[in-house]
């Protein structure tokens, strides 16, 4: 069998594993789902999730680890969020501080 085959038998199989997850989610009964301890769960999954996402994004260079001026950009959104700024101002700061970085030859 082809590479071009089992290319599209991962697709199938990924797609069926996707529905199945879909319906067992669907399948879960409402008396469950009330539970505040899945509710805080949920919760903690998100920003967990969240997190990895940005520290992916954050220091992640093709396979290696790099330090460059995204990781200034975050620093200081992070400030600003702790600060309490508004999130347009955090995303622009960040993107100009980012922009700088890059201007001065760093990252």
């Amino acid at each position: 069998m082809s590479a071009y085959w089992w290319m599209w038998v991962g697709i199938v199989v990924a797609g069926l594993l996707s529905w199945a997850t879909k319906l067992a989610g669907h399948s879960v009964p409402e008396s469950w789902l009330e539970n505040p301890r899945v509710h805080r769960i949920a919760a903690f999954v998100t920003v967990a999730l969240l997190s990895a996402l940005v520290a992916v994004q954050t220091f992640a260079s093709g396979r290696s680890l790099t330090a460059d001026a995204r990781l200034a950009a975050v620093v200081v959104a992070a400030v600003l969020l702790w600060r309490r700024a508004p999130f347009i101002v955090v995303v622009a700061v960040a993107a100009g501080v980012a922009a700088g970085q890059r201007a001065l030859g760093w990252g």
